[in-house]
């Protein structure tokens, strides 16, 4: 991904802050082991407490109202003044093993903590944050391990005046939950940014190899991109090489993002390499081969196998243009097929991705892989760019990803998000989001608006059903701003636009935001 220009989308709905609360009163318990009113039906409009619930705190906040997800009803927290509320169920008799509650959740944000809530389980406390979508539905689950018979369903509200949550159609089931297997970041630009002297700290100032500063996060997977000649040197075979020794050894996984280009290749410009120029579609079909073949098996070489590539770069107009752009599926399906065969030629166990940006575009989404499959494209994986201020809500991208691995039957993951912890520039290029119109509404361009923005990316691919919810990568951690490490490979003096979305700050300190590595 790269837009060097400013681009408005459909904007989100606010977010809510996550605070901790202190535990309210343990509630009564319910002898099932069940949820006893899980889509709050019974007892109609305006129930104060919905039958087989408890409440604590302010209860006058929690009720139910006309409305449902599915059915005629909801549980609303809402009060015109300042209210801290939490709906309850305790469940009995239930068996040893591991758990997952599912529910429907809209908020309109602003709250210091909204959040499910699953506690005296045997176990930490486990929670998910509700994320905002406004008008919109969203799916989201949390896990649990049952060790002690018992464990309560809570609903947490810590709102100010005004703010809402609505729940819905809850389920609490058996069954094993991995979380998510992909907790990955982009750093394409590290080798770049350290020879112009980039240097990179702790939370606490401390200068250290942001590799290990990452990976002490969470982070379990690198994404690295490679071009065929850049203007600059980087990105190429050689800096791919040399960052995957380091990024294995630090115990991580490995993508190799093939762009196939010279420079960016994204859904406006998928330009051939110049080494590549005047090749008709079967010597570009021998190339893509060759060079895919290439890198991945050097890298193989040198003991540091790719476990996961991907064959272009947002080609939702297809790679290699004339040639392979999507007007002519059969020579784009023979290009993507000669990657497949490459990297499965090196090492069977590598997947294939293929990758898409507009991530909340589920039409424009099953267009592109219904014609690829008819096509008889190979590929174990699909990846989708998903950036809130461009590719619409988290309603839409929960929704394009359902279908997705629906209706494919293929893992889906995010293969590029981000959000701006501030907004001013660093370097002489102004940002690409840099004005507050641009923000995703209730989302700030703060630390902790970041952080809520990653978290809440991660919740909505760890709710994709069947446990085809494969990941996120962070889209790009290490780029901060330093003179010669621009956006431009050609230009030394160009700036980056990006510096405000990395998961350093601007004085080089890991931001908070690298918390979502933790992420179940």
């Amino acid at each position: 991904m790269f837009h060097p220009r400013r681009t408005l989308r459909a904007l989100l709905p606010p977010l809510v802050a996550g605070l901790t609360l202190t535990a309210l009163p343990a509630p009564a318990a319910t002898a099932a082991s069940t949820l006893t009113n899980a889509g709050f039906e019974a007892g109609g409009t305006g129930t104060a407490t919905p039958a087989g619930w408890s409440e604590s705190g302010d209860t006058h906040a929690s009720y139910t109202e006309a409305g449902g997800r599915d059915g005629g009803h909801r549980l609303a927290h809402w009060s015109a003044s300042a209210y801290r509320v939490e709906t309850h169920q305790q469940l009995t008799g239930l068996a040893a093993g591991d758990y997952r509650l599912t529910a429907w959740v809209r908020s309109g944000g602003g709250q210091n903590a909204a959040h499910l809530a699953l506690r005296g389980c045997g176990g930490a406390e486990q929670r998910t944050d509700l994320p905002v979508s406004g008008s919109g539905w969203l799916r989201i689950v949390v896990p649990v391990t049952v060790t002690g018979g018992r464990c309560t369903v809570a609903v947490v509200s810590d709102a100010n005046a005004g703010n809402w949550i609505n729940v819905d159609d809850l389920t609490f089931e058996r069954g094993a939950t991995a979380g998510l297997a992909v907790k990955g970041a982009d750093i394409s630009s590290l080798p770049k940014s350290e020879d112009r002297g980039g240097v990179y700290r702790t939370t606490s100032g401390t200068a250290a190899d942001p590799l290990a500063v990452l990976r002490s996060a969470g982070m379990n997977h690198a994404r690295v991109k490679v071009w065929v000649d850049p203007a600059d040197g980087y990105n190429d075979k050689a800096h791919v090489l040399a960052l995957a020794k380091r990024v294995k050894a630090r115990g991580m996984k490995l993508l190799v993002d093939f762009h196939y280009s010279d420079a960016w290749a994204d859904p406006g410009k998928q330009n051939k390499p110049a080494a590549w120029a005047g090749h008709g579609y079967e010597q570009l079909r021998k190339d893509v081969y060759d060079h895919t073949h290439d890198v991945l098996n050097a890298l193989k070489a040198q003991g540091t196998t790719a476990d996961m590539v991907q064959v272009g770069n947002e080609i939702n107009g297809g790679m290699l243009w004339d040639e392979g752009s999507t007007s002519n599926w059969a020579q784009l399906a023979g290009l993507l097929n000669a990657g497949h065969s490459a990297a499965k030629a090196v090492s069977p166990s590598t997947s294939v991705a293929l990758h898409l940006a507009e991530g909340g575009d589920r039409d424009g989404t099953r267009w592109w892989f219904d014609q690829a499959v008819s096509h008889g494209v190979r590929f174990d994986v699909i990846g989708l760019s998903y950036y809130g201020y461009w590719h619409g809500t988290l309603h839409d991208v929960q929704t394009t990803l359902d279908d997705t691995a629906a209706r494919y039957g293929k893992p889906v993951f995010v293969a590029e998000t981000a959000y701006p912890f501030r907004l001013d520039s660093e370097d002489g290029l102004e940002n690409i989001i840099d004005r507050e119109s641009e923000l995703v509404p209730g989302y700030p361009a703060t630390p902790a608006g970041q952080t809520r923005w990653m978290n809440d990316v991660a919740s909505i691919v760890e709710a994709v059903p069947g446990g085809r919810g494969l990941g996120v990568f962070h889209w790009e951690a290490t780029w901060t701003a330093r003179d010669g490490n621009g956006w431009d490979p050609a230009d030394p003096s160009s700036g980056n636009g990006w510096e405000n979305q990395a998961l350093f700050d601007y004085q080089d300190r890991a931001l908070p935001a690298m918390e979502w590595f933790g992420h179940r």
